[in-house]
């Protein structure tokens, strides 16, 4: 007989995921501040500071307490901190910056070499045969640090580093130089410095811009969700309340500066829309298809009704890459 039992589903203590991705400049860390204030509705949350203490800057303007995570920055670092933070009781942890697990010092891409070094030496041939195996170990715990971090009952901002996109072009004097990468699709010519996949591990993951600091530009972000997120200025301690509201199983989350319920998204911001959209990797294939075959980029945005590539349905993907 089976031990599994079904009840209704009602949404109630979720945990929250947010990442905010971005430059130099672009207001990662305090964004997340703000958002981790919002959510714990003024208690203490936990900051994990990878970035030589840095998080020690805004201790005037925000109720945390700190700790610093120091190289080697192995997944298992990472994992053990914010266990840590969650047995704790802190309501939020906020890690600044996730993406040394990943590039920094001892973290995953370290680790790979690491493990190419114990396998291959120098042997430059042996070396390439081993490239893929020597994946197998920094993966893998990569992989459970994302399994732990889902797991813990506080909520999460992972704030994450930023680099832009780069190509070469021929110059005007006829030689070959290095520019910044045209904006093709939402995440305007910037690539986070992480897992490919761990902006979608998120409830929510947002990429920031120096010239805008803190305003929100989605990566991924659910029809339910972006009306707690304006795109046309900087997150708030309010999208953070917001969200802690839904997140508890509130069935409205309203504003107290309006009184009123948050509206939903208007079409001049992100189109609301059940259909599943493609991800940021297919995003960018049909950015560089339209660019290839010389199609009107904004013809085809028009016609749908839509900002960016990254909003585009999987069906509309489809359909442009039969034609």
């Amino acid at each position: 007989m089976s031990n599994f039992q079904f009840r209704p589903a009602v949404r109630e203590n979720v945990g929250l995921w947010i990442n905010l991705i971005g430059g130099t400049g672009s207001g990662k860390s305090f964004t997340g501040m703000r958002l981790a204030s919002g959510i714990s509705g003024g208690k203490p949350f936990a900051v994990i500071d990878t970035e030589n203490r840095r998080a020690l800057h805004y201790a005037d303007q925000f109720k945390f307490d700190h700790a610093e995570l120091r190289p080697p920055f192995r997944p298992e670092a990472y994992s053990d901190a914010v266990l840590a933070a969650d047995k704790a009781g802190y309501p939020v942890i906020m890690i600044d910056s996730g993406s040394h697990v990943w590039a920094g010092d001892g973290g995953v891409l370290d680790w790979q070499d690491e493990e190419l070094d114990r396998m291959a030496g120098t042997d430059w041939k042996k070396r390439e045969a081993c490239k893929m195996a020597a994946w197998i170990k920094p993966k893998m715990a990569h992989k459970q640090m994302v399994q732990k971090l889902l797991q813990v009952k506080a909520h999460i901002i992972l704030c994450l580093r930023a680099e832009a996109k780069v190509e070469m072009v021929k110059g005007s004097d006829g030689k070959m130089v290095i520019q910044a990468k045209q904006s093709l699709v939402g995440l305007d010519g910037w690539i986070p410095i992480c897992d490919k996949n761990l902006p979608f591990e998120a409830t929510a993951s947002f990429l920031l811009m120096a010239d805008k600091p803190g305003a929100p530009l989605p990566i991924k972000l659910q029809d339910q969700h972006r009306p707690l997120f304006p795109l046309d200025k900087p997150i708030t301690e309010e999208s953070g309340r917001l969200i802690a509201v839904w997140a508890a199983g509130g069935k409205n989350a309203e504003s107290p500066a309006a009184g009123q319920p948050v509206a939903p998204a208007s079409a001049t911001t992100a189109p609301v829309d059940s259909a599943p959209t493609v991800s940021v990797d297919q995003a960018i294939e049909l950015a560089d298809l339209f660019r290839e075959k010389g199609w009107n980029k904004q013809k085809f945005l028009d016609k749908h009704g839509i900002k960016s590539f990254e909003q585009v349905t999987l069906e509309q993907y489809e359909q442009a890459k039969a034609a």
